[in-house]
Parts: structure tokens; C-alpha cells; sequence
């Protein structure tokens, strides 16, 4: 594996919560980062979804890495485009944003895997379940030696299936992890509920405990094994949910917070009480999964699934700062940017460049102005030096 190395600005917070929550994972010397790139490059039908595995400078707060690769993800996807994402995040300047911030970017190269051919639809209906499975198996296995190494994730999309493989190789080596999901979907039907086949609809199910029982067994699946409970994952955003997914919130006591409850409540509160939920007893690793359709179309309207009534730019730059300041951010996914759904180029950089301000923003960059370590202001080298000059002209 390829490394790539960059320094990120200390963090404001203290990290001592951070670095024992995590002290298993080896760490670097404060205010020192590391990136790692790698790509699971398109293969005959798949695209590649980027995964970036990448610990924002909060994630250790103290010692910061990250790790960064691109997952297949396309191939659940019915509307041809969402594998181009990651590409248009890297022309859209991610990674010049991650080094005015200090950080020094390697790229790590792809990962490359193959459709399965003759890949039959699961129960008449089930799209490509062998290749996502196994797709999804590769990016686990990566995201878990890149955590493994100390490094967090930052996993750029594709669609929402790759969190199949990013949350599950996340859990290997954090068993104890929190998810927050900001998404205009809930993400959670099962193959026996979903009515479109896509399993971009459906990860959650997968990785949830308490649903073991009601999820079959998938061709190519027998490698993931359930790794949340229902107390670990908070929503923020919904505001398109599924009958079978709704039932699931409600009937396994999950923790949501639709735009309503945003309008009710306020970004602030909601934010405290995701936290409350997730590290209210201790405190613990976070993985950030973000679908760029949380935010309202008038502001990311190259995506697959867009909805009305998204949260605002300043209420999802809230999300990834308040996260970022937790000391506890250990991987991000970013998802569904696809180039080929904006109406204009002027959408699909608007969209792009909405996608790098969350990672950059989990990686440190505040509306105060994204700012590099500063000591102290500099002195004159000698408070009498300009009164003496100004003396010799007249003298």
C-alpha cells in the first residue's frame, strides 16, 4: 500500500477522551497526518465509488491520519453516473482544499475488481448482489487495514451501497463504533421490502444486529456478518422514507431526526442530542456517513434521488463541525455526487464543491476561515530603529 502524508493544524479540542477511546490504534505526533488513496477502479458494469478513508485531524485530535479510496458502488445504482463521482470530487480541487489546509497528499492508486459475470438478480428482483458483495468485501478488507494502521477513512462515492463495506471494515478494527447518517433516506429496506432491487437502498439493513433474522442470505454475502446495534446509528435529514423502513425506525427504537424535527429543534440541539445518543455514556470512535441528497436540490442538484426541503449549506456545515469538534471523527463517506444528473455544468460544480466543503470541514476548516498553524505575530526587530531613522533625514 501506498502512503501518502500531510499535516493538518492542531485541533482546538483536547483529545485525551479521543486518544484513550482509540488507543489501540497506533498514532503520530501531534499535528501530523496521514492519507492514504486507494480506488477501486471500474471494472466491465461497475463503477467505481470513491472511498476515502481519511481521520480528520478530530478524529484523533491529537494525532491525526487518514486513509483515502474509492469503492465500487455504480453497480446498484440504475442510473449510470454515480460511478464518476470521486473524479469530479478530485477535479472539483479536494485535494488542493486538503493541502491549503496543511496537508501534504499522496494518491494511493486503485483497487480493481471485476463484475461477476452471468451476476443473476436475487429473488427475481436483487441487482448485482455478487458483485456488490464482493466489491463491498474488497473496500472492507482495505478500510480495515487502514484503520488497523491508525488511519481514519474517508470514502468518496458511488452510491451508498459502498457503506456495506466501509462501515463493516470500519467495525473490524472499532467494534464499539457510532454511525451518523445524514441522508434524505433511510437507507434501511431489506431485500424482502426494497421495491426497486437497488441495494444502495438497503446497507444498513445488512450491518444492523437486530435485523440479522430478517435479512436473507445473498449470493457473495456470506463474508458480512451484522456489526451495529440500533443504538448505534443516528439519522439526520430524512425526509423520504419507505413503509418498511419507517417500521423499522419505530418498532427498533432507532434514533431519528427527520427535517421536521431539524425545523422543530434547530441544528444545535439536534447535533446535542445526536451526541447524547452515541457518546453519551462513553466515549467512542464516530463514522460520518453523508449522501450529498441530505441537502436541499436547490443546492446539490447533480444526485440520483434529489428531495425537496434539504438541509440548508449552513446546517450541514454545522453537522461536519460539530463532528469534527467531538475529537472522535475516525471515517467519513461521501456519496451520490453523480456528474451526469446536473443540468448544467454549473450544477455539477456546485454540487462537487458542496461534497469537498463537508470532507474539507471534517478535516478542520471552520467559516472563521481555513487557517494553518499560527504561533504568534512577529515584533519589530528594534523599537527605536524607525525613530532613528526619522531623525537622520532631519539632522
Amino acid at each position: 500500500m501506498v502512503r501518502l502524508r500531510y499535516t493538518l493544524p492542531a485541533s482546538g479540542r483536547d483529545g485525551s477522551a479521543a486518544r484513550r477511546a482509540i488507543a489501540s490504534l497506533p498514532l503520530q505526533p501531534r499535528g501530523r497526518s496521514c492519507v492514504y488513496w486507494a480506488s477501486l477502479s471500474r471494472g466491465p458494469g461497475i463503477g467505481s465509488a470513491g472511498v476515502g478513508p481519511a481521520r480528520a485531524r478530530s478524529a484523533a485530535a491529537g494525532s491525526r491520519r487518514s486513509y483515502h479510496s474509492r469503492a465500487g458502488g455504480a453497480v446498484a445504482e440504475k442510473r449510470r453516473g454515480v460511478d464518476h463521482g470521486p473524479a469530479t470530487l478530485r477535479a472539483a480541487g479536494l485535494v488542493e482544499r486538503l493541502a491549503g489546509l496543511g496537508c501534504q497528499v499522496y494518491d494511493f492508486g486503485d483497487l480493481n475488481f471485476t463484475q461477476v459475470p452471468n451476476d443473476e438478480l436475487y429473488n427475481n428482483l436483487i441487482l448485482y448482489p455478487r458483485s456488490v458483495g464482493l466489491a463491498s468485501q474488497v473496500l472492507a478488507d482495505t478500510v480495515s487495514r487502514a484503520v488497523a494502521a491508525g488511519h481514519s477513512c474517508v470514502t468518496i462515492g458511488g452510491d451508498h451501497s459502498l457503506a456495506l463495506g466501509s462501515v463493516s471494515g470500519h467495525a473490524q478494527q472499532c467494534p464499539h463504533l457510532g454511525v451518523i447518517w445524514v441522508d434524505a433516506h433511510a437507507d434501511i429496506n431489506t431485500p424482502l421490502t426494497t421495491q426497486s432491487g437497488s441495494l444502495h437502498g438497503q446497507p444498513l439493513s445488512f450491518l444492523l444486529r437486530e435485523l440479522q433474522d430478517k435479512v436473507p442470505q445473498l449470493p457473495g454475502f456470506s463474508w458480512l456478518k451484522p456489526c451495529l446495534s440500533a443504538s448505534d446509528i443516528v439519522y439526520i435529514g430524512l425526509r423520504d422514507v419507505d413503509p418498511a423502513e419507517y417500521y423499522i425506525l419505530k418498532n427498533y427504537d432507532i434514533q431519528y431526526f427527520s427535517m421536521r424535527d431539524i425545523d422543530c429543534l434547530g441544528i444545535q440541539k439536534v447535533m446535542e442530542r445526536t451526541f447524547e445518543q452515541l457518546m453519551g455514556r462513553r466515549q467512542r470512535p464516530i463514522h460520518l456517513s453523508f449522501d450529498i441528497d441530505a441537502f436541499d436540490p436547490s443546492l446539490a442538484p447533480a444526485t440520483g434521488t434529489p428531495v425537496l426541503g434539504g438541509l440548508t449549506y449552513r446546517e450541514g456545515m454545522y453537522i461536519a463541525e460539530e463532528i469534527h469538534n467531538t475529537g472522535m471523527l475516525s471515517a467519513v463517506d461521501m456519496v451520490e455526487v453523480n456528474p451526469l444528473l446536473g443540468a448544467s455544468q454549473e450544477e455539477v460544480n456546485a454540487t462537487a464543491s458542496l461534497a469537498v466543503d463537508v470532507i474539507a470541514t471534517c478535516f478542520g476548516q471552520t467559516r472563521e476561515g481555513a487557517h494553518t498553524a499560527f504561533d504568534e505575530l512577529p515584533t519589530p526587530s528594534s523599537p527605536d530603529e524607525s525613530d532613528s531613522e526619522e531623525q537622520c533625514q532631519y539632522s
